[in-house]
Formats: structure tokens, sequence, C-alpha cells
């Protein structure tokens, strides 16, 4: 486990409206001093947008309990996947969260950097990131937690130790 999250430029976007319907798609980055400095953050990491656990349990239950991580001195909650930008926007768009971040680690730089970037050829899916959380505290990670069996194309996919009530059970005490 790294003991500072490591320093990454992530690139995403914003869809704005424009008079005739047409996407108008604006380009902008995000540090991670940006995202984790000066603050308390919860960051999950799971292995890709719009897979089963992670659509169906992991994002909608960390933005369901946002109120309660809030209420432990959290300020943001954000979800890091090895996906483009594009495929994050469609996700968070068709997952109809409201407190949860997205954040699109289209090239793997800061999963690699992590320690958590694995191979997951086994699914047709290539590098992916192995489900992980961290509570970071003004970039340092005051907190790890891991699911079992790390390995590149893991026959599994284990979680358990990298649910919204983990978390909040070590905020708690």
């Amino acid at each position: 486990m790294p003991q500072k999250t490591p320093t990454v430029t992530f690139k995403n976007i914003r869809r704005e409206a424009s008079g005739d319907d047409t996407p108008n798609v604006q380009w902008y980055e995000m540090t991670t001093k940006q995202l984790f400095g000066d603050k308390k953050s919860v960051l999950f990491s799971l292995p890709g947008a719009f897979t089963p656990i992670c659509s169906t349990f992991q994002l909608p239950l960390f933005d369901s309990l946002y109120s309660d991580f809030s209420d432990l001195g959290i300020d943001e909650v954000y979800c890091l996947s090895v996906n483009d930008p594009f495929v994050m926007d469609a996700w968070r768009t068709a997952s109809s969260i409201e407190h949860v971040k997205l954040i699109p680690d289209g090239t793997g730089e800061f999963t690699r950097k992590m320690g958590m970037l694995v191979h997951k050829d086994n699914l047709s899916f290539g590098m992916r990131s192995w489900r992980y959380a961290a509570i970071i505290d003004n970039e340092d990670i005051i907190a790890w937690f891991e699911e079992p069996g790390f390995a590149d194309n893991c026959p599994d996919d284990p979680y358990g130790e990298t649910t919204p009530q983990s978390l909040l059970d070590f905020l708690r005490k």
C-alpha cells in the first residue's frame, strides 16, 4: 500500500448542451492534488464500469450511504476505474448516482502507481484495477482495504473487504 496518493493528472469530460442538440464535449484535467488535497476522502476502485458487482452493488451502495460518510467527516467519495472518460460519463448517467464522483483512469497510470493494475485478459478486459478502497486525508492514505487474491487473470471477483459498510465500520471505531 502506498503511503500517499501518487501524483497524476486525469483527463475527463463535461457534456454541455448546445442550441442544436449537438453534443458539446469539453475536456478538462483533474490532478490528485485537486481531488485529494485539503480534504478527507474515500476512494474505491473497481474493475470496470457497467460490470455486475460494480453496477449492482458497489457504486449504488456507496452513493446511497454518502450521508453516512459525510456524517463521519468525509468530504468526498470517489470511484475510480480504468475506463475512458466517455465510458465513465455514460456509466454516471445510466447509474443515476447523485453523490459519488467518478474518476476515469483511462491510461491506468494512477492504478499502476498504486500497485493495483492487473491483467483481466481472461475476461477480455485488458489491464484493469484490482478492487480496493482507501480513506485519504490530504493525499495521505490513512486506511487501506483490498480484496483477497490479488492476481492477474484471477478467476474470481471478490467483493467483501471494500464494501461501503467495511469503510464505515472503520470510520466509526
